[in-house]
């Protein structure tokens, strides 16, 4: 609640209201979006950033060679794109009954929770938000990415997909939605993405395939008093953990011999990838597998780097 005014005391400036309310829903949309941004938006970002700087494998056309200069200003408007999509999918996720009552006890601080705004003022946000974000994905040249997204959010949040087994691969294919649109708008709108540039973006959306359930490992006990069939549930911690190990570690070859890398620059992802085997096997409490989700993260951008590594050494 806000504090009584005294008598007489002046209402503060006009402009000084517009600008407290900004900062206020600017700050709400970072409560809905902490959990995803360093998981989701900035490796998404690194996958279009990085991939722009290679953009002789991976696009082509009249432009499809950007300078530097032109990918760095091109930055804020991939970081923006991931943002504001994800903004979108976290309105829909966290406005469910289910996930209100999973966020009262694994996540109060989020803005339901806190009762700084409710599920039904959600909802009227979304009504906003959806418009609007077509339409910047439309101007960034990415509208059919968007409008993918659009529909991969509705099936994970609205008809429940996320409580299926296949979770996953309604995330591998956002994960792909999310990549190629970053590159797109990280090379600009008078180039398109190439052969190799699509076929690489198919590949690490195996990647998530098979590996984005370290994820789950830390939700364990909520998604299994929630009933949600995640991978780590459907297959058991230990099988899990085995595939997740064994997953982390293929990738990482084949994704380095994909870009034809000397056998010494495997090392790039193949040091990561050893330390996320090496928590997914031996840490296996919830803080230690958070740890070990935020590694898998960083794995994920060596991946990303990998197209750059290439032509650098090349």
């Amino acid at each position: 609640m806000q504090p009584a005014k005294a008598p007489g005391q002046p209402n503060p400036p006009k402009t000084l209201r517009v600008v407290q309310r900004v900062a206020r829903v600017t700050y709400l949309i970072w409560e809905f979006t902490e959990s995803n941004f360093s998981t989701f938006v900035v490796p998404n970002s690194a996958f279009g950033i990085l991939g722009a700087f290679a953009a002789s494998v991976l696009a082509e056309g009249p432009n499809g060679h950007p300078s530097i200069m032109e990918v760095l200003r091109r930055v804020p408007f991939v970081i923006a794109f991931n943002w504001y999509n994800v903004l979108i999918f976290d309105l829909a996720n966290q406005r469910s009954p289910e996930s209100i009552q999973e966020d009262l006890l694994n996540k109060p601080w989020r803005p339901i929770p806190t009762g700084k705004v409710t599920a039904d003022q959600t909802r009227r946000a979304m009504l906003v938000a959806i418009p609007t974000a077509l339409t910047f994905n439309y101007a960034l040249a990415v509208w059919r990415q968007g409008v993918f997204i659009m529909i991969l959010t509705w099936l994970y949040n609205d008809l429940r997909g996320g409580d299926e087994v296949i979770r996953d691969l309604i995330i591998s294919i956002a994960y792909g939605m999310f990549n190629s649109g970053s590159l797109q708008i990280a090379v600009g709108s008078q180039a398109q993405i190439s052969r190799g540039g699509i076929i690489w973006t198919s590949i690490i959306s195996g990647v998530i395939l098979t590996t984005m359930q370290v994820q789950d490992l830390k939700d364990q006990a909520g998604d299994s008093s929630r009933g949600r069939r995640t991978m780590a549930l459907f297959l058991g911690d230990y099988v899990s953990r085995l595939c997740i190990a064994f997953f982390v570690t293929f990738w990482s070859i084949i994704c380095a011999y994909f870009w034809w890398l000397e056998a010494w620059v495997y090392v790039v992802p193949v040091v990561p990838a050893t330390i996320v085997v090496l928590r997914v096997l031996l840490m296996r409490t919830a803080q230690e597998d958070s740890g070990t989700w935020r590694w898998w993260c960083v794995w994920t951008m060596t991946l990303y780097a990998l197209p750059l590594t290439s032509q650098v050494l090349g």
